[in-house]
């Protein structure tokens, strides 16, 4: 390689995952050296350095002018090595699209053919493509039946479809879809130049834009449910079950926490000094409020905090935590963040490192975890669960996936437990946790631990443990562990408040402060969801004066999710073609439905999963938003969805699901 010298710019420009225009260049100015050596022809000289300015990149990035064009000899085609290494390159990172097809491009023309291309994906693929891509190979074959070329930017689209992780939502359908809902103010410019005749142009476009941006899905709130926003706005009435939002579908706030954060935002002589303000609150939730504003300082709800957060109520978590598991807890290590969703997002941010490092997810997982690793450059590794046994997971398959994983090239950095289960509806024992973090600490492997769900556990006998108090049980010493809790989720289920924490165990601290950098880069979270993070934590006890209301307020939540999650299920089991497990906690349940032959085949005709066109169905037929299971993963040649038990006429819609799977069933035989 005549550039040794200059490896380390090589380096540093694919560890940005930028310059790919140039590596390509340089990759083809080795081939014309190459085949020059090899007609025993002296190569141009290289304009090389050892000090790596501007200058420089742009030297290089005109190396391929150096040899006159009427000297090139023909482009050769890519050693296979190097063709997988472009392609793992852009499926960690969504960067280096260009020098793919450049790479394929041998005519140089600016279009590939689809055998082409066929010929290439078989090559870089460890196994069929149709078993990896369905979809996408489905639409490559059918381009190839039309002997249709790609362009850069048709190619650039087809990348996205062959390595995102499910085709429920196509990019083209969610910009119709998003445009006809009447979100968007695209249609400004019209107004803004009406008498000017003369085409957009954008210079920030789907070629141009982040490809991880576009390569990233999220299911929850998918093509379905835009779908539904549509209905809805048309006067149809929909029935949401898409999403765990309580207060949504009618479940009401639970006053105590809402009078001590107004008490908290109100200005003091309007809330706490006010000379009447104990004929309007009771006496603990004033108390409570005093407290608060205490630990907040003189600056209010209004301002910024530290950006862990507040320490005052970081000692509120921790004190939770230790009466929780048996185990101290120390508020140094409780970051409090907006929601557990920001939170996860930072420790990604952390752990992502190289184009191979890889996250191990459940399967089914929730999606923001396979959002966030798609948008931060990183793979995911899907361990899958059994759901013929209450969706737990066995150390045989935590073996299977990490060797596979490892036969690839790939890192694994971390593994994510979803406790109780989220969209499986499962309560992890002791046992199958267990499984988990000596997994986890044997491998090295840092364990995040999503305990969102922790006191939704509705069936008997089940109990929430923590993933911390199994390691500390288990004398796990060397366990990495960082554990996620939410405001959102729960009884409390104050979604819009985005309230949250993270607890780091046994985290390297170095780590931990570069984690607090990039917290102070966002400066805090939302105060207010600090204090409702404290409030779910710190509720008020038997003796004070709001506890009866607390009480029967939280017992009739509590009673009305568990008495869906069994009716809801029960319901389910009774549709013929219909199975689902059933919902131990969370807020979900994850029916399985068997579909014709010829339902499948009209989801590949239209580029879409079964789940997702039957998803379509149930929202046009019932008016029912559920989710497609696609979206979550699932085994292979698994169909189903995923529905909330929240709405209080969900159990009613047992009879709708029933009639629509039959008509369903009906329409596709």
């Amino acid at each position: 390689k005549p550039w040794n010298d200059d490896k380390e710019l090589l380096q540093r420009l694919v560890h940005t995952g930028r310059g790919s225009t140039v590596i390509s260049r340089l990759i083809s100015t080795w081939q014309q050296n190459t085949t020059l050596q090899a007609n025993n022809s002296t190569p141009p000289p290289l304009p090389l350095s050892n000090t790596h300015t501007p200058s420089t990149v742009r030297q290089f990035a005109s190396l391929a002018e150096t040899v006159p064009t009427a000297s090139r000899p023909p482009k050769q085609e890519l050693p296979l090595p190097i063709k997988k290494q472009l392609w793992e390159f852009y499926l960690s990172t969504s960067r280096g699209a260009n020098t793919l097809f450049e790479s394929i491009d041998l005519d140089e023309n600016g279009y590939i053919s689809p055998t082409d291309l066929q010929s290439f994906v078989r090559d870089v693929l460890p196994a069929h493509p149709q078993d990896i891509m369905p979809y996408a190979w489905n639409r490559l074959c059918d381009r190839a039946a039309r002997n249709k070329n790609y362009d850069i930017r048709d190619f650039k689209r087809w990348l996205v479809a062959a390595t995102k992780m499910s085709a429920d939502m196509k990019n083209s359908r969610m910009l119709r879809e998003y445009f006809h809902s009447g979100n968007s103010g695209a249609a400004a410019d019209e107004v803004y130049f009406s008498d000017v005749e003369e085409e957009d142009t954008y210079t920030w476009n789907e070629e141009s834009m982040s490809q991880s941006l576009r390569r990233m899905q999220y299911a929850v709130r998918g093509e379905v449910v835009m779908k539904a926003d549509q209905l809805e706005a048309a006067g149809r009435k929909v029935l949401y079950t898409n999403i765990g939002n309580p207060h949504q579908v009618g479940q009401s706030p639970i006053t105590y926490y809402r009078q001590v954060l107004a008490l908290c935002d109100l200005p003091a002589e309007a809330g706490v000094d006010h000379p009447r303000v104990h004929e309007l609150f009771p006496p603990d939730v004033v108390t409570r409020a005093r407290q608060y504003r205490e630990i907040i300082g003189p600056s209010g709800t209004g301002a910024y905090t530290h950006s862990q957060g507040l320490l005052g109520l970081r000692k509120h978590v921790a004190e939770y935590i230790a009466a929780r598991d048996g185990y101290p807890a120390y508020p140094g290590n409780i970051f409090l963040t907006n929601g557990a969703s920001s939170a996860i997002g930072m420790v990604l941010t952390g752990l992502l490192a190289s184009n191979n490092d890889a996250v191990m997810i459940p399967i089914p997982q929730y999606p923001i975890y396979s959002a966030l690793i798609a948008k931060l450059g990183g793979r995911q590794v899907g361990y899958e669960l059994d759901e013929g046994s209450q969706w737990a997971v066995s150390r045989e398959e935590l073996e299977a996936r990490l060797a596979e994983a490892e036969k690839q090239g790939l890192e694994v950095k971390a593994l994510a437990m979803i406790n109780p289960g989220n969209p499986s509806g499962n309560v992890m024992t002791h046992c199958d946790i267990q499984v988990l973090t000596e997994f986890c600490a044997e491998k090295g492997i840092v364990l995040l631990a999503d305990e969102v769900y922790q006191t939704n556990v509705y069936a008997e006998g089940a109990e929430f443990v923590s993933a911390k108090k199994v390691a500390l049980d288990c004398g796990l010493r060397q366990l990495q562990l960082v554990s996620f809790h939410s405001t959102s989720k729960g009884l409390i289920g104050e979604c819009g408040r985005r309230g949250g924490y993270m607890e780091l165990h046994h985290i390297d601290p170095y780590v931990q402060s570069q984690l607090y950098k990039l917290a102070s880069s966002e400066l805090c979270s939302g105060v207010v969801g600090q204090v409702m993070t404290s409030l779910m934590l710190k509720p008020p006890l038997p003796g004070d004066a709001s506890y009866e209301q607390f009480r029967r307020e939280t017992q009739t939540i509590y009673d009305g999710l568990k008495g869906r999650a069994q009716k809801l299920v029960e319901g389910l089991n009774q549709i013929p073609g219909m199975s689902c497990v059933p919902a131990e906690g969370a807020m979900y349940a994850f029916p399985r439905v068997e579909v014709p032959e010829k339902a499948v085949e009209t989801a590949k005709e239209l580029g879409t999963t079964v789940d997702n066109l039957y998803a379509l169905s149930l929202l046009e037929m019932t008016g029912i938003c559920v989710v497609p299971a696609s979206g979550f993963g699932q085994k292979k040649g698994r169909v189903g969805f995923r529905t909330t038990f929240l709405h209080p006429d969900t159990v009613k819609a047992v009879d709708l699901f029933r009639d629509h799977h039959e008509k369903f069933t009906r329409d596709y035989s």
